[in-house]
């Protein structure tokens, strides 16, 4: 049918359709006009790349100037911030529209904020380090010594699903881990795929993603969504925006580009 208008009356439609999407956030952001959407301090990659979402390289920041896009948003009117992951998940009022620090949905977290839907599964995978001689399987991985990041879904991953012979370490961060393997005090630790691949290469010397589980076969995967303030009515413009991305494809294609390293790691069975 579009073939048969003009281009006059192709150019109404077209500006009709933005003026509708902008409606949907219209009143709603911080700043009018503004999409105001923050990442860690620093955002590593593969999420963020070289620390500058602006750039939108990266998995999370493509994802955040495409989605702000379908919700009527220029690239310029994105505007990003910076906030530590506990500081986000605390109750109350934020200094941001949007937060993406590979957030994942729990029952107890959306008690105190809002999360879109999912814009990313992620399958968990295991990091060590050396990795020589030790089987991809999960007997093997009852026999490691675990340290797990204790607000994350790590946890119970490892002492539900895994079930090692020796009780895990816990630490509150991600880089105390790390500390903790390079010391020797643990053999392995849980991340989702792609931190884990970070890790491996840049941060952990002799680091190795010994494998990984897949997102499908878990009772409950590992499932990422953009943290609002708790009862923001900007959601549903959020959640209509990524279901767009998801059914025409766009979203799909992002994780293509920039998490496409994550194939080739063998599954724990």
């Amino acid at each position: 049918m579009l073939k048969h208008l003009t281009s006059a009356a192709l150019g109404t439609l077209l500006l009709a359709g933005t003026a509708v999407a902008q409606s949907c956030a219209d009143g709603k952001t911080l700043a009018e006009g503004k999409l105001t959407i923050a990442t860690g301090n620093p955002a590593y990659y593969p999420w963020v790349i070289d620390d500058a979402p602006e750039s939108g390289e990266g998995f999370e920041a493509a994802v955040a100037y495409a989605l702000a896009t379908e919700m009527g948003f220029d690239a310029a009117d994105v505007v990003w911030t910076r906030t530590s992951f506990d500081q986000a998940i605390q109750p109350g009022a934020k200094d941001f529209d949007l937060n993406m620090q590979q957030f994942s949905i729990t029952a107890e977290r959306d008690k105190v904020v809002d999360f879109s839907e999912p814009y990313y599964t992620a399958p968990m995978a295991v990091l060590v380090r050396g990795g020589d001689g030790i089987d991809v399987s999960m007997e093997a991985m009852k026999a490691l010594k675990w340290g797990v990041v204790a607000s994350t879904t790590a946890l119970p991953v490892v002492m539900d699903e895994i079930s090692p012979s020796a009780s895990p370490l816990v630490y509150d961060d991600n880089a105390n881990v790390v500390e903790a393997m390079k010391a020797g005090q643990v053999d392995a630790a849980l991340f989702d795929l792609p931190t884990a691949l970070y890790l491996s290469a840049v941060v952990l010397e002799g680091g190795k993603v010994l494998g990984q589980f897949a997102p499908d076969e878990s009772a409950n995967p590992d499932h990422f969504g953009m943290l609002m303030t708790e009862g923001n009515p900007l959601k549903e413009c959020v959640d209509a925006a990524l279901s767009a991305m998801k059914a025409d494809g766009s979203l799909a294609a992002i994780e293509a580009e920039w998490l496409l390293q994550a194939t080739g790691v063998p599954l724990i069975q």
